[in-house]
């Protein structure tokens, strides 16, 4: 298919067929997924596979992850994590890489009254969603965990939820990508290039105008601070600091932790993601503080300080990285897929904490808009359209 055979209109002689700016999961697994479906694909980004997913912990937990009023979101988290052992299976294939997928379970415990409280009233809104979870005492945690703190009060079991590696991911997603036959340019995309009232590429920092003849702004915390694109379309996105840190338990290697492990300690939720290769990951922050990727020793204090409380053994394990990086942060902590009001121009953005679990699905959403035209049912609830009401009250 060429540029002028695109669903939406295609672009001049010569055009991608698609240019995806960013190059995390988000924009790797779009860029991939369209060109195995036969589009002539280009991605624009100065380090594709780097970003916010090499500080990511590869959580894939829509069950311990629910928050209220977020049930919507629930559902699309749900239907990606169904995806992602065969999607785990295929990329591994295409790839020939390792990506670190885990089906290793998740336990979500309490160190007080408090909080056991809280993990309780989860409990009872997991149950209303028609999902599994376990409830256990103390005991029975500190039996499937021994490393736990003994003060354990108490604790959530969910089977389903796993892990993988981001940064295996990033770069299994970047060779397939290459395989199927994407072209990377290795520039950022500066200013997005109009014409006759549609996108039709991007001008990238070097000076150089990409033609396409569609384009999907997937540039994650940058999205929305991309020149030229018109202010009614601009994502609502904005960076969400995450510190993280990375321990190494001492060979040979023995199990520390037999799955994540995750709570809320004084209010701050604290993980523990242990990898087959000993890496135990420690996360992570949120703060609100702009391009902020400065590693604190505050931010370090407190993740250890959480982090012991949790699992005492954890602060005699060398610390071996420090870091940084910046989530997708949109008004409701949701994803914006789709098109948008400008023809040409689709987003995949504002994934937030969920940009690794989301991955399989936003492959092939904007797989299906990209040649066909029409956003999968499941993905309608999350398009740009629902912040800006004049075009919600135009699609009613």
């Amino acid at each position: 298919m060429h540029a002028s055979q695109c669903p939406d209109g295609g672009g001049p002689p010569g055009a991608w067929d698609v240019l995806v700016i960013g190059g995390g999961p988000i924009g790797l697994v779009t860029a991939w997924r369209a060109a195995q479906r036969g589009l002539r694909t280009a991605l624009a980004d100065p380090s594709p596979g780097g970003g916010a997913a090499r500080v990511a912990a590869g959580m894939l937990a829509p069950v311990t992850e629910l928050h209220y009023g977020e049930e919507a979101l629930l559902a699309l988290n749900l239907a990606s994590a169904r995806r992602f052992p065969a999607f785990t299976a295929e990329l591994e294939e295409a790839s020939g890489r390792d990506t670190g997928y885990r089906a290793c379970g998740t336990l979500a415990v309490a160190l007080d009254s408090d909080d056991r409280a809280h993990l309780s009233e989860l409990h009872q809104l997991q149950l209303r969603c028609g999902l599994e979870a376990t409830w256990l005492s103390g005991r029975e945690c500190r039996r499937l965990e021994p490393m736990l703190a003994p003060g354990v009060r108490g604790g959530l079991r969910v089977d389903g939820d796993h892990q993988t590696d981001p940064r295996r991911l990033t770069q299994a997603l970047l060779t397939a990508g290459e395989r199927a036959g994407v072209e990377l340019l290795r520039q950022r995309a500066v200013r997005l290039l109009t014409a006759g009232g549609r996108a039709t590429g991007a001008q990238l920092a070097d000076g150089t105008r990409v033609s396409a003849g569609q384009t999907v702004l997937a540039a994650g915390s940058h999205s929305g601070t991309l020149a030229g694109v018109p202010e009614e379309v601009l994502p609502p996105v904005r960076p969400v600091k995450g510190q993280l840190l990375r321990l190494r338990v001492p060979g040979p290697y023995r199990p520390f932790l037999s799955r994540t492990v995750r709570a809320v300690v004084r209010g701050t939720p604290v993980y523990l993601v242990p990898r087959e290769n000993g890496e135990l990951v420690v996360g992570a922050t949120t703060e609100e503080l702009g391009f902020d990727t400065t590693v604190t020793a505050g931010g370090v204090y407190q993740l250890l300080r959480d982090a012991h409380e949790l699992v005492p053994g954890v602060t005699e394990l060398p610390l071996v990285e420090t870091c940084a990086g910046l989530r997708p942060g949109s008004p409701d902590n949701a994803p914006l897929l789709g098109p948008t009001a400008l023809p040409g121009l689709h987003l995949a953005t504002g994934h937030h904490r969920n940009g690794v679990l989301l991955t399989p699905l936003t492959g092939e959403v904007l797989a299906e808009l990209l040649t066909g035209g029409r956003v999968p049912d499941e993905a309608i609830p999350f398009s740009p359209a629902r912040f800006t009401p004049a075009l919600q009250e135009q699609s009613l």
